[in-house]
């Protein structure tokens, strides 16, 4: 078993239930709960994993979710807008990166570092010629923890659904969404 069975009380109060929901939602009594909790009896491994999976399952329904934390308010660059115009854009909007859409379709990103990276190189031309590859998309019901492990690899990450551009999340979306609640 993944989990050791002291830790079913640090569990239970850290997503906020009592004895009581806990019994409710694993099929088990309150008095067993109260007894395993205090030491008082080893329980059976069926009545451990009921208790461990009713756990896990409300873990997953308390967690946040991406449409939680995406920002709908999308800013969005052309493949055929020139660097200048999309750097006006993001002091405008003061962003440091945005998406680059085509016909409701992701098809990349720019950011400060790729425009500086353009001007350092006197890039000429249109978005679609130094923008990097589309970023990861995500569905609007996938858990926050799933997209903080992207945000770790890449500056943006994109919410679809249906194909469809719906919002967008960066590290600071995340953190201001997360940190506020």
């Amino acid at each position: 078993m993944a989990q050791d069975i002291s830790e079913i009380k640090h569990i239970r109060k850290k997503l906020g239930l009592t004895q009581a929901e806990l019994a409710k939602q694993s099929g088990v009594s309150q008095s067993l709960i109260t007894k395993i909790e205090a030491g008082l009896l080893d329980p059976s491994f069926s009545n451990a994993r009921k208790i461990f999976d009713a756990l896990e399952g409300l873990s997953k329904k308390k967690e946040m979710r991406a449409e939680q934390v995406m920002e709908t308010k999308i800013i969005h660059a052309h493949p055929d807008e020139t660097p200048l115009d999309v750097v006006k854009k993001m002091k405008k909007h003061e962003i440091s990166q945005l998406p680059v859409v085509e016909n409701d379709s992701v098809v990349g990103f720019v950011s400060e570092s790729i425009m500086l990276g353009a001007l350092i190189e006197n890039k000429k031309g249109k978005i679609r010629d130094i923008m990097n590859d589309a970023p990861p998309t995500v569905s609007k019901d996938s858990a926050v923890s799933m997209v903080s492990d992207l945000l770790k690899h890449y500056p943006i990450v994109v919410v679809v659904e249906k194909g469809k551009l719906k919002g967008i999340i960066t590290r600071s979306d995340l953190l201001r969404k997360v940190y506020s609640k």
